[in-house]
């Protein structure tokens, strides 16, 4: 008795986990969404990696095709991503929204220092050279401490609203998250922000602790905290990646 052979399956092509872009590879996440319809890629803050969530089960031809039809498009959004690289001194770094030119005091130890020279909004840093990056986010950390948990406790007061602790992290994905227990968590990296896009950030977890959503009464309690919210939103949609990408 004889019999034929199945023809074999060619294998799964894999999945693409880097693209390159303007000489840059850059990691790609794939995630699949039960609910998807549709590819949506999103650049992750700081424009160092991708994310592509797709409808389940979709053959990874069609990823490569969307990739490469969405590459121009790449380009001109992560061209717009400034890699400041590492600070060092005579660099400019932002606080609370203003620039300030890095200045080496040719000391080795102290704290960071905000001061003026020659009109020139300054940040004064003791330490050895490579040692530069750390002394400054020391710095913008001791910044968002002190105007963030001011803000928070404010904000909490007016609602009525109990908060358990608050930390600082040096997120990737997000600004701020608070969960159902009142612990709220801030990206330090928000010192470079603003005033006004600071206190938006401590509306917007302090609201959560009323409404744990997004939806319209959430939004009108985040807008009865901080007047300015659509003006904070819109600022870091268009300046948030730059922030991300200042190398420490």
């Amino acid at each position: 008795m004889f019999g034929l052979d199945r023809p074999s399956r060619k294998p799964a092509q894999p999945r693409p986990s880097a693209v390159t872009v303007n000489g840059r590879d850059l990691p790609l996440t794939v995630r699949e969404h039960a609910r998807a319809t549709r590819m949506t890629l999103r650049i992750e803050p700081g424009g160092q990696a991708l994310k592509l969530t797709i409808p389940k089960g979709l053959p990874a031809r069609e990823i490569d095709e969307f990739l490469t039809r969405h590459h121009g498009w790449l380009m001109t959004r992560l061209a717009r991503v400034e890699d400041a690289g590492p600070l060092a001194d005579q660099a400019t770094i932002a606080i609370r929204g203003v620039d300030h030119r890095i200045a080496m005091t040719g000391k080795l130890r102290g704290i960071a220092e905000q001061t003026e020279i020659d009109g020139v909004p300054t940040l004064l840093v003791s330490c050895l050279p490579e040692h530069v990056g750390r002394r400054v986010s020391d710095h913008l950390k001791r910044v968002a401490r002190q105007e963030l948990e001011v803000l928070v406790r404010t904000h909490a007061a007016t609602l009525g609203k109990p908060v358990r602790g608050i930390s600082y992290k040096d997120t990737k994905s997000r600004w701020g998250s608070c969960t159902s227990e009142g612990n709220l968590a801030f990206s330090w990296r928000i010192a470079m922000a603003p005033d006004f896009v600071i206190d938006y950030l401590a509306a917007h977890e302090v609201a959560h602790l009323k409404e744990m959503n997004h939806g319209p009464d959430f939004w009108a309690t985040c807008k009865a905290l901080c007047p300015r919210t659509n003006e904070a939103k819109r600022w870091l949609k268009q300046n948030g990646s730059r922030l991300f990408a200042v190398s420490f």
